[in-house]
């Protein structure tokens, strides 16, 4: 048995259906999902632009890259010039990922 019991056709002019295109395109839904979405006040927000995935990968590698220095640091009751200067340019690469991308 179907999910959803109720069908309802919709005539669109030319302009009103490339303007719901446009919107499928911008938030990565399908037709149906998108006027169902509407009508239920769901907040529709475009799709993340597919660089988010590439960055998000970037800045979790980063993390953990500087959560390691830190657990070094924190067991070996110090740390070295050398390992904090490498925590701080992926700090900085971290910031200019995040300012490059937005």
């Amino acid at each position: 048995m179907r999910k959803r019991e109720h069908f309802i056709g919709l005539w669109l002019d030319d302009i009103e259906y490339r303007h719901l295109l446009k919107q499928c395109v911008l938030s990565g839904l399908n037709a149906s999902t998108l006027i169902r979405h509407s009508i239920m006040d769901v907040n529709i927000q475009p799709k993340p632009p597919d660089t988010y995935a590439a960055l998000l990968r970037e800045l979790s590698a980063i993390g953990n890259n500087v959560n390691q220095i830190a657990y070094w640091a924190n067991a070996t009751k110090g740390s070295g010039k050398a390992e904090i200067a490498e925590a701080v340019a992926l700090v900085q690469r971290a910031w200019r990922l995040v300012k490059e991308t937005l």
